[in-house]
């Protein structure tokens, strides 16, 4: 994701980020043998956090972790394990 792209958009921030926390719910609890998760998707959903509010990542990861029957604080334990 270019950042100085001056066609760069809200929702393509929002695309970043939902597709890091999909990737990640895939290949940690689905167990799929295809990983989703790449160095891409990942460095992009680390550009696109700096730049969304705290509310709209809430948001995602709340949805995601409804739609994928996954607990909000074991979704937490998973994407940011360190914490």
């Amino acid at each position: 994701m270019d950042l100085n792209n001056p066609e760069l958009e809200f929702s393509d921030l929002v695309y970043a980020y939902q597709s890091w926390v999909i990737a990640v719910i895939n290949d940690e609890k689905l167990n799929d043998q295809d990983k989703l998760l790449t160095d891409e998707i990942a460095d992009d959903a680390l550009n696109a956090m700096r730049f969304l509010p705290g509310e709209v990542t809430n948001a995602i990861e709340s949805s995601l972790a409804r739609v994928y029957e996954v607990d909000s604080e074991e979704l937490a334990s998973i994407l940011f394990p360190e914490e």
